[in-house]
């Protein structure tokens, strides 16, 4: 048991079977409203949001690994069962082995101000992008029963990775140039702590640098959610996990799970959707390199194309 693991025990809550309800198998929901293209556009849109430092849209690139914590084993193995399993129908990536080391990582807590507050302290790179303390106090607050945390990086066309921060990591770089261009043979050294080399390809449409989800935490207070069943939990956890949500206010205009806890929403589900679905299966077929607007045409006409017939 990691560090994570043994913080969310520590707090003393291990849910009892009268919390949460019994595992429920996933429904079929029928979707509702239009499929124009305009619309999918909006849809993807409010969906998800671009990472701070490359402007992208980001979806793994390395196979998934959960950890559910904070509840009884078999709740926990009927959410990590039930998020690789969408994994595995969108296309997104799943590591197999059973000692993988986790980069999704799900607390249960009915303290979940006090585990992110230990979590500031201890590693608060799990947090996300921030520039200075007070980006990273708003990050620290519990806003929503169900909320999720995203540490993105950015990966050159080499395959190099950079976990996206206000500070690059590694030993910077050493820039060469001439200290006076009218005397020969003169050369000065400046070292950039905070800066690092990239391989692009000087294209406009795609420069070769794709956005990836390095590690997702995701908090959930029971105590909050006790009218939902395990499956419900378990699709809305998914879906915050296989993607940067947005925002978790907003009401989308075709249902979705993540209409579930949205206050004043008539497009409300309590399972993954066809829209959903589809916009999953096309996030994760799109060209990562492309520049943020041909991305987002790519996930709405592949969501077009798994939405005919429907």
């Amino acid at each position: 048991m990691g560090w994570f693991a043994r913080s969310v025990v520590g707090l003393g809550l291990l849910l009892p079977l009268s919390v949460l309800a019994q595992p429920q198998p996933t429904e079929n929901v029928t979707v509702t409203g239009t499929k124009s293209r305009e619309v999918l556009q909006d849809f993807v849109r409010s969906m998800a949001v671009p990472t701070h430092s490359l402007d992208k849209l980001a979806r793994w690139s390395d196979g998934i690994c959960p950890l559910a914590a904070g509840l009884r084993p078999d709740f926990a193995k009927f959410i990590v069962r039930r998020l690789r399993e969408v994994a595995a129908q969108v296309g997104a990536p799943v590591n197999e082995r059973a000692s993988c080391k986790p980069n999704i990582e799900i607390a249960f807590t009915g303290a979940p101000q006090l585990l992110l507050d230990r979590i500031k302290i201890k590693n608060a790179v799990l947090l996300g992008y921030h520039d200075n303390k007070n980006q990273l106090d708003q990050l620290t607050k519990v806003t929503h029963p169900i909320q999720a945390w995203y540490t993105t990086a950015t990966l050159d066309l080499r395959g190099n990775m950079q976990v996206d921060g206000a500070r690059a990591s590694g030993p910077g770089m050493e820039i060469v140039y001439l200290c006076n261009p009218g005397t020969p043979g003169m050369i000065c050294t400046m070292h950039l702590s905070d800066a690092h080399a990239a391989s692009v390809t000087g294209m406009r449409l795609g420069d070769g640098q794709r956005s990836t989800l390095y590690h997702v935490l995701i908090i959930v207070d029971p105590t909050q959610l006790q009218d939902y069943g395990m499956g419900a939990l378990s699709d809305y956890i998914a879906m915050l996990a296989l993607t940067q949500v947005a925002s978790l206010d907003a009401c989308q205009k075709l249902s979705s799970i993540v209409n579930m806890l949205a206050k004043d929403c008539d497009q409300k589900s309590d399972a993954l959707t066809s829209n959903d679905a589809a916009y999953l299966h096309a996030l994760y077929r799109m060209s990562p390199q492309m520049n943020l607007g041909a991305q987002r045409d790519q996930v709405a006409y592949g969501m077009e194309q798994d939405l005919i017939g429907h």
